[in-house]
């Protein structure tokens, strides 16, 4: 039933062997800086590659600080402090996400409340936003209270799916207006602009992930980047154990995380990185062909939102029904091509099987209907 498909995917790839669903490439300077790390001895949390990508990375995406961090997860679970979030707040964000969205708003104790996606972006919906706070909340002494339980929702993480921006300066403006602070999980769109801005740097916040997957990996890894100072050093202090600087004393003044961005893996980014603008011309390639490939057919290939400009990260494509979607994922694993549907919803997840939410027929269409399909570069 999906041999075109199946036959124009080998065809792209040039093999009729295992093609995974995104792999990364190290086809620069890689093995030279991992070498160099290695000779300084300096593979821990602090080397000149550890710098240089916090250097970069504010450089390319245009903000003050950029703050390395061990994964996207611990990034994630610091902004939400340095946003102030504690027990019994809540953070709204959406069921369409990796589960590591919710897992840090639990790290603070706080409850996430789930709000509805677009579908045109599969990232959070600034009309389902609204509505919800206007439906059950209130602002009082400069805080948006739910009116269901009287818990303050402390921040508001929408995610750029799949690569793809969502309405972030929409949603930044509405919880501008409802005292709700915006940390934005840009951890699959590092490369992808809204506006001509880059993703993750509407909100006060935003965080990134450099994992195994992603378009550019040091296997792990993670960064936060802000242009406030005060929280650039805050989020650096945290990650380094609330270590005060010291030539020989182990002197701490808070609780602090070991989650600071060792060398190695920096220097891995930092070669990655000079590969970036490349990476994304091949990925737009990809995509471009699979438009293409699937236009006027009977699936829909998802392409980047109005005033955006994506990485795609992960290709996508909607199916009639979930139906067509399962038999596609069972043919075309069976034919060793990867292919996925799209992470369960997060409301449906035992952890978070309490939570409030509103309306979500927009995440639960796409949940059903969605399958991601191979999106690694293709070597010249």
């Amino acid at each position: 039933m999906f041999d075109d498909v199946v036959q124009f995917i080998q065809d792209q790839y040039k093999t009729k062997g295992f093609i995974p669903l995104h792999e990364p490439r190290f086809i620069g300077n890689e093995k030279k800086y991992l070498n160099e790390c290695i000779d300084s001895t300096f593979v821990s949390s602090v080397g000149k590659f550890v710098d240089e990508l916090e250097k970069n990375i504010a450089q390319y995406t245009g903000v003050n600080y950029a703050i390395a961090t061990s994964s996207g997860t611990s990034a994630l679970h610091i902004a939400l402090l340095l946003a102030d979030v504690t027990k019994n707040d809540e953070v709204i964000t959406q069921p369409l996400t990796f589960v590591a969205t919710c897992n840090a708003i639990k790290y603070c104790n706080a409850e996430p409340v789930f709000v509805d996606v677009d579908k045109d972006s599969m990232g959070l919906s600034p009309i389902a936003l609204l509505d919800f706070l206007q439906r059950h909340t209130i602002i009082k002494n400069q805080q948006c209270i739910n009116n269901s339980n009287g818990k303050v929702i402390k921040a508001c993480i929408p995610m750029h799916t799949f690569g793809h921006p969502c309405k972030i300066d929409k949603i930044k403006d509405i919880c501008n207006q409802y005292h709700i602070r915006v940390i934005e999980d840009a951890a699959e769109s590092f490369g992808s602009w809204y506006k001509n801005q880059h993703t993750g740097t509407f909100g006060e916040l935003g965080v990134m992930s450099f994992n195994g997957n992603k378009i550019i990996t040091a296997g792990g890894g993670g960064c936060i980047i802000t242009n406030n100072e005060t929280l650039a050093k805050k989020a650096k202090h945290l990650t380094t154990t609330a270590k005060i600087p010291h030539e020989w004393e182990y002197a701490h003044d808070s609780i602090g995380y070991n989650y600071r961005l060792p060398n190695i893996n920096a220097a891995l980014l930092v070669a990655q990185l000079e590969n970036l603008d490349d990476f994304l011309l091949k990925k737009r390639e990809l995509a471009i062909a699979y438009a293409n490939f699937f236009d006027n057919s009977a699936y829909t290939f998802v392409k980047e939102p109005a005033d955006s400009r994506s990485n795609y990260w992960l290709n996508t494509i909607i199916l009639k029904d979930q139906q067509q979607r399962d038999l596609f994922l069972y043919e075309t694993n069976k034919k060793k091509i990867m292919t996925r549907p799209v992470w369960i919803l997060m409301h449906k997840l035992p952890m978070f099987k309490n939570a409030q939410k509103s309306e979500l027929g927009n995440a639960e269409w796409l949940a059903q209907r969605m399958a991601n399909i191979p999106s690694s570069i293709i070597s010249s």
